[in-house]
């Protein structure tokens, strides 16, 4: 059973990652499907507990960019022993800028939310508690670069061009 994290800024491709590689095999936790929801925090608490109890592995699918955001999650994913896997979605901002523009209705946010998002991330670590971690891109041909992260590796981030 495993809790996968997800995070990056909006539009860096984190939900179509989801569909393509884990949505199969994981329950999709996100955000995004709470519009409606006061507590968003807490509604995706029980989501993912409920899944885990249930002996489902699950993915969160938000931007996840603090420790501590990251943290509550690692603690219930410890909780119910869970594999925490982390994939940390490398972005250029003007290309999420770009994509942002081209989705339609509630999907499309802010582009004050992607620069508050880029200044809040803080990259993801081992010593949060991943017991592996990931790095992720849309590659040129719309597929996603994936690559494992050794525990000594240091991600570089999002670019602001």
């Amino acid at each position: 059973m495993e809790l996968v994290i997800l995070m990056g800024l909006q539009a860096s491709g984190k939900s179509t990652f989801f569909r393509e590689y884990l949505a199969a095999t994981h329950v999709w936790v996100s955000k995004d499907l709470m519009r409606n929801n006061r507590n968003k925090s807490r509604r995706q608490i029980q989501l993912i507990e409920n899944a885990l109890q249930a002996g489902h592995s699950v993915a969160v699918d938000n931007t996840n960019p603090a420790v501590l955001d990251r943290m509550a999650l690692i603690d219930i994913g410890r909780t119910y022993n869970a594999k925490i896997i982390g994939y940390y979605f490398e972005s250029i901002v003007s290309d999420c800028l770009a994509r942002n523009q081209k989705r339609s209705g509630k999907s499309q946010v802010p582009d004050i939310a992607i620069y508050a998002t880029l200044k809040k991330m803080v990259l993801p670590s081992y010593g949060e508690g991943f017991e592996r971690l990931f790095s992720a891109r849309i590659a040129d041909n719309f597929t996603f670069e994936v690559k494992t992260l050794p525990p000594d590796k240091v991600i570089h981030g999002q670019s602001d061009i």
